[in-house]
């Protein structure tokens, strides 16, 4: 019997739960198990690991938070777009103001999408201390059927807070180290030399999903003698890839995989995590480190012994999403210049196009509802946002660029973008241009991407989630150096289906925060107080 669309969301409708989690968010003095100093960290309920978060399509998620910090905080569920609750998408000072110190905010998040997502916090780097954990939402109607799954959560854990590194990454002296204490690596919130064994029968299939909440380093994930089948990236499923090993950066990627089981129990295997970075420091046993596990078919078979671990980058331009939807035909193209920059004392800076990133004193989301004709304008939410304008319903081209030495894993809030072309940025005749076809192709979405050092990307999506939206490297370090940059979404529109709960305003309030006016709290063009720098410059000026 065939189930019509209608009926389908009526059952789902009818099985829909409240998932509810309770949130005390505190400190916590640990160093994770890790042979490295304690630090005072950002944990949940007094401690480590944070509880993983599972749900089904058609739940709401309902995060009731205390704060037990002496600083605001806010909790963001990346990858989940947030139709209609832009005010629940956790980024302080552009669509809320954040949890204050000593309060209890609660969060209520309706779930239609599935897949594999994480939870982290967005105020003041907190996901760099500690503040994150995996979200995993099922759908029980999935076209990709595993025997059983298992989870890989990774995190880097530095000896540092965010709040002692800040100095030293955007210091002017040369000598200043930020790898003078490396961190060690966490698979599943504990020691990645502790890792637990998977166990196989022979001729099942295995769902296994990687989240990735690294803070800068990259990983990768392979198993020996054993094929990995993508089918979700950043909880988009995909048509079916094969490949023998999976790189993730930091939030990219989250990847389900599909393994099948050998047909007989007669050998174990070993799966490896590795966590590096060609862009990072070879430091031993850090930079790179391998963490291998054991896939467990009998206790009594002998082990596998591979030559080597294999390594290498996914080619995503040729993968598809499983749903068709061909490539977008932009109506605008975006130029996104990710770029390091000095101010006049030689300190450093992150930013899109030279542009550092600081609040607005107004959060851009009450901007965008209080001033009329004056949101269309994007002075309006301050020069220090970087902020543009879109209209409902347009299709908007980014070409993200990356010139400098760095790499940059660039996350959309808000949105899936479709992944349309990567190159090089010296290629100056387009010979290496690598482009999806535009017909009969339906292009990788996804919702952040990772673009390297001396590479450029080019991606489409469609303006069609009213509100206000970050767009920023998901490098904690970077994001805190102010690579982050504001979309205000068909403002006209978010005026029509956007309703600021009390609660929200409430926060506010608390906090001597404005909810009314332009970027400086102001009615009329008038921005004297909001944040205005000088672009950046691009030569240190304490080498001329």
């Amino acid at each position: 019997m065939r189930i019509t669309h209608g009926l389908f969301i009526a059952a789902t409708i009818a099985q829909a739960k409240r998932v509810v989690e309770n949130w005390d968010i505190t400190y916590v003095t640990t160093n994770r198990g890790l042979n490295q100093p304690v630090k005072r960290s950002i944990g949940v309920n007094g401690q480590f690991p944070l509880p993983i978060v599972k749900a089904n399509i058609g739940d709401t998620l309902v995060l009731n938070i205390h704060n037990s910090l002496d600083t605001a905080t806010s909790i963001h569920t990346h990858g989940i777009t947030q139709r209609g609750t832009n005010y629940y998408d956790g980024a302080p000072f552009v669509n809320e103001c954040g949890i204050a110190p000593g309060s209890n905010f609660t969060y209520e998040i309706p779930l239609m999408q599935s897949g594999s997502y994480w939870i982290h916090g967005h105020t003041s780097m907190q996901n760099y201390d500690g503040l994150r954990t995996p979200f995993i939402i099922y759908d029980p109607n999935d076209p990709y059927v595993a025997d059983k799954e298992y989870l890989f959560a990774v995190e880097d854990w530095w000896p540092n807070t965010f709040e002692e590194i800040f100095p030293l990454l955007i210091s002017p002296d040369p000598n200043a180290n930020v790898f003078a204490n490396p961190p060690g690596a966490l698979i599943n919130g504990f020691s990645g030399n502790l890792t637990k064994p998977m166990a196989f029968e022979p001729g099942k299939t295995y769902r296994i999903r990687l989240v990735s909440m690294m803070s800068l380093p990259l990983w990768e994930f392979a198993i020996d003698d054993h094929e990995l089948k993508i089918i979700e990236i950043d909880g988009i499923l995909t048509k079916p890839k094969t490949v023998d090993v999976v790189r993730l950066a930091p939030a990219q990627r989250r990847v389900s995989v599909l393994v099948t089981a050998k047909p007989s129990a007669n050998m174990n295997y070993q799966y490896h995590i590795t966590m590096f970075g060609d862009f990072l420091p070879a430091i031993p046993d850090v930079f790179p480190s391998v963490f291998n596990g054991t896939v467990s078919y009998s206790d009594k078979a002998p082990l596998y012994v591979a030559d080597s671990i294999p390594s290498g980058f996914i080619n995503e331009i040729s993968m598809e999403s499983l749903n068709y939807n061909p490539a977008f035909v932009p109506d605008h193209s975006i130029y996104l210049n990710a770029t390091s920059g000095f101010i006049q004392d030689g300190s450093t800076f992150e930013s899109f196009n030279l542009v550092t990133y600081e609040d607005p004193l107004v959060p851009a989301i009450f901007s965008a509802l209080t001033t009329g004709d004056m949101a269309l304008n994007p002075i309006t939410y301050g020069p220090q946002t970087n902020s543009y304008v879109l209209k409902y319903g347009e299709i908007v081209e980014m070409l993200l660029w990356s010139a400098t030495n760095l790499p940059h894993p660039l996350h959309l809030h808000g949105h899936n973008f479709q992944l349309i072309e990567r190159g090089f940025t010296n290629d100056t005749t387009g010979e290496f241009r690598n482009i999806v076809p535009l017909t009969k192709f339906s292009p990788l979405m996804r919702d952040t991407i990772f673009v390297p050092q001396g590479e450029y990307a080019v991606v489409r999506f469609k303006a069609d989630n009213p509100g206000v939206w970050n767009m920023h490297c998901h490098f904690d370090w970077h994001m805190g150096q102010g690579l982050n940059m504001l979309f205000i979404e068909a403002p006209e529109q978010m005026r029509q289906v956007i309703k600021v709960p009390q609660a929200v305003i409430d926060q506010c309030l608390a906090q001597g925060i404005p909810t009314s006016g332009n970027a400086a709290g102001n009615n009329a063009y008038n921005y004297d107080a909001a944040p205005n720098l000088s672009y950046l410059l691009l030569d240190n000026p304490l080498s001329a």
